[in-house]
């Protein structure tokens, strides 16, 4: 994926009544090189760039690959995924959830619901065929608080929850992607990936904002486990 990175230094006319952090998020959406170019390349989102960046750095897709989106919502990732292992309707290799809806994609099978339901595993594996995944990431985030150690808090409870999902369906020599915030309480997380995977690394791709705290952690070479249920 090409675009250009030099900002266009728009600015808003007006404020048309809208809040200051409104105003201000506004601002940096028509002046973000990867806004603009998710969309000239049909792209639901400027983190299809991060999934597409991390898959360069690490080389997890490749065709035949069964991938699990966690957060899927808008889509962006799962459209990366489809097209890098080449998921056709026919054959659907990738599967979604999210709390939020999400616009129908080809070659992509997803279902609309909390991924933290009790019933969502069994429902993740069925929609998978009973099929072990190769590939489970997420790109989950819980809604900020403005609490930096809550939230950071939060978003690892959601990171443990796929990671527990992901031991459960992945395939021997699996891959794990999860979004972290740094906050203090990834590092012992870290440690417990380095017993599962034969290789964790964390990156923060180019197309991630300088200003956020987040990173993503790729866990690859899953040694294995027993279970062949998601209950």
């Amino acid at each position: 994926m090409q675009f250009n990175k030099r900002p266009l230094k728009q600015k808003l006319k007006t404020s048309g009544g809208r809040s200051a952090s409104s105003q201000k998020w506004l601002q940096r959406q028509i002046n973000d090189p990867y806004v603009r170019a998710a969309h000239d390349q049909g792209f639901r989102g400027r983190a299809a760039f991060k999934i597409e960046q991390l898959n360069h750095q690490f080389h997890f897709f490749k065709p035949g690959k069964r991938v699990v989106d966690l957060g899927c919502s808008p889509g962006g990732w799962t459209q990366v995924a489809v097209r890098l292992v080449n998921s056709i309707p026919e054959n659907p290799l990738v599967v979604g959830i999210d709390l939020l809806p999400t616009a129908p994609i080809s070659g992509a099978k997803m279902v609309q619901m909390d991924f933290t339901d009790d019933k969502a595993p069994t429902i993740l594996w069925n929609l998978m065929g009973k099929n072990k995944a190769d590939i489970v990431m997420s790109d989950m985030a819980a809604n900020t608080t403005g609490n930096h150690s809550l939230d950071h808090l939060r978003i690892m409870n959601l990171v443990k929850i796929a990671y527990d999902f992901a031991l459960k369906v992945l395939k021997p020599d699996g891959v794990f992607i999860a979004k972290i915030f740094q906050g203090g309480t990834e590092s012992k997380f870290l440690l417990q990936m380095k017993k599962d995977f034969t290789v964790v690394k964390h990156a923060k791709p180019d197309a991630s904002r300088k200003d956020s705290s987040e990173f993503y952690v790729v866990a690859m070479g899953f040694k294995g486990r027993h279970e062949t249920e998601t209950n």
